[in-house]
């Protein structure tokens, strides 16, 4: 199985390359001359986000508050930068997996390929399958809260919800399930 890791990295980033309603997203991690750059859905990102933000408030919680755990991203820790290139995808995410290490105070991100399970039988599988790829990586609360409002913010910046059904809108048009078949107008003959 191979493992990129990084404790911590130089750079561990979230971004998205395409017009929105067509964007790939990315996590990029760099360190020491090596980048590696893995691709994931849009909620990925998002939940990633989500999840990060919350594991740093309940360590907070936890701790009383004596934790180093920053409310807010701390504007020197930001990185507004666009993603480094090349970006070559190393593989796909399929799982995620967050863990907070009090001995460092740092938070350990895991992204694991995606794998076809489905296809596998789920006593035995293939002994001759490789082990998935997995990108690790470590960085202090103050890294993990900034890279949670950029992934956040990235996320925001695609195409703007429907204000009836909070679904995308194209900018081709919307059929919105909200209104049942009928325009706004209300019915034509």
């Amino acid at each position: 199985m191979p493992v990129f890791d990084y404790d911590p990295p130089e750079r561990f980033v979230a971004g998205a390359v395409g017009q929105p309603g067509a964007r790939t997203f990315f996590l990029q991690a760099r360190a020491q001359g090596r980048l590696t750059t893995v691709s994931l859905e849009k909620f990925q990102v998002a939940v990633l986000a989500d999840r990060l933000d919350e594991l740093l408030d309940e360590v907070l919680r936890r701790s009383g508050g004596r934790a180093p755990v920053p409310a807010v991203a701390p504007g020197e820790v930001s990185d507004e930068g666009p993603l480094d290139t090349p970006i070559e995808e190393d593989f796909r995410v399929g799982t995620m997996a967050l863990a907070w290490d009090p001995d460092t105070a740092q938070v350990i991100i895991e992204a694991q390929e995606a794998t076809a399970e489905e296809e596998e039988d789920p006593i035995f599988g293939d002994p001759d399958r490789p082990e998935p790829a997995v990108l690790r990586v470590r960085i202090s609360a103050a890294a993990a809260r900034a890279f949670s409002r950029r992934a956040l913010d990235i996320v925001a910046a695609g195409r703007p919800p429907c204000p009836l059904c909070g679904q995308p809108l194209d900018p081709e048009g919307h059929i919105c399930v909200r209104l049942n078949g009928h325009h706004p107008g209300g019915l034509t003959a």
